[in-house]
């Protein structure tokens, strides 16, 4: 039973009806970062109920019980996982993550070159993907049913159907192997340049952007043929306006919000599927280093690459879920 008088509205309802935007937007971000301490649990329980350890696969099927024992307490293994959870943590959140148990270097100081190939590769995939995506959806509204929207609608459906690692062997098979105009693998280094950097990671962009660009392209088409019957879509034609400049001017940005939505969700998949297309083209990106580090069971490796994937792909929902919010009318004029 609550104290407050008839009438009373409290304190946090009062701001949400006051504030009905801000209130989602904060409850979007509490939401995503309880989401990400779930994660952080499952990433860290679900490495510790692997069977086998880390000690016994270093030193191998003739390794004493003593030399096993030495290895887990020198790593701190003979700890209480909730103990070792709560120092990992803490030290995570503070950018610690510890020293890879395999190679003894820093994992942060990896991750930050890895991450950085990474993130260039999933940018420059976006940066082609997302403008071409609108535009082949918009395209496809001004064609619909006609020969141009079928194509491209078959094209996609194609392009969706491939996984990403067996898009990546046809075009290593036709464009390195058979034509030989692409780099293969797809090496990078400090102080490589630009242009060369670009030819380097062409067929893993390739990859990406064809793995993506169908399903943006076709929620955009599907978002804007969606508003397309509206009364102020109607009332663009009778005024004169081209069936194309009404698709751009006011179709468009009406279905701004769940474009950006796809747009976001798709940049989130991109950096986490960097790692099957990193894993195919031996790009050294943070894929390529988590995957090297699962077949050693270097778990401190594994748990920081798990946890920044996860923190991205988390943030990247975020905002796309605080994008839409913000794009809904409704929302920004409540009466």
């Amino acid at each position: 039973m609550s104290n407050s008088p008839p009438g009373t509205v409290l304190p946090g309802l009062r701001f949400k009806q006051r504030f009905p935007l801000l209130s989602l937007i904060i409850e979007r971000c509490v939401l995503s970062i309880i989401l990400l301490f779930a994660v952080s649990v499952l990433i860290f329980g679900g490495l510790e109920a692997l069977p086998g350890d880390f000690a016994t696969t270093y030193l191998g099927q003739s390794a004493t019980p003593q030399a096993v024992a030495n290895i887990r307490e020198e790593l701190g293994l003979n700890r209480p996982i909730v103990t070792r959870y709560v120092g990992w943590l803490g030290n995570a959140v503070r950018g610690d993550f510890g020293t890879s148990w395999a190679s003894k270097n820093s994992v942060g100081e990896q991750i930050g070159k890895r991450l950085g190939n990474s993130l260039f590769l999933a940018g420059f995939a976006a940066v082609i993907s997302v403008p071409l995506a609108v535009c082949l959806g918009m395209l496809a509204v001004h064609f619909r049913n006609r020969t141009p929207d079928k194509i491209i609608n078959v094209i996609s459906l194609a392009a969706i159907s491939l996984p990403e690692f067996f898009i990546g062997y046809l075009l290593i098979m036709f464009f390195s192997v058979k034509f030989g105009v692409a780099t293969f693998p797809a090496t990078v280094f400090d102080g490589m340049g630009f242009i060369e950097r670009l030819k380097a990671i062409a067929l893993p962009t390739a990859t990406l952007v064809l793995v993506v660009l169908a399903h943006m392209m076709r929620m955009t088409r599907a978002a804007i043929l969606s508003v397309m019957s509206s009364a102020y879509m109607e009332t663009a034609e009778l005024k004169g306006l081209s069936a194309f400049r009404a698709i751009v001017k006011h179709a468009a940005p009406n279905a701004l919000a769940p474009i950006i939505n796809v747009v976001a969700l798709n940049l989130a998949y991109l950096i986490v599927g960097v790692v099957v297309v990193e894993v195919v083209f031996v790009y050294p990106g943070m894929g390529q280093y988590m995957v090297d580090a699962v077949t050693v069971r270097d778990m401190p490796v594994v748990q920081a690459c798990g946890l920044i994937f996860a923190a991205v792909y988390i943030f990247l929902n975020m905002t796309a879920d605080i994008l839409a919010i913000v794009a809904n009318p409704r929302l920004r004029h409540p009466r």
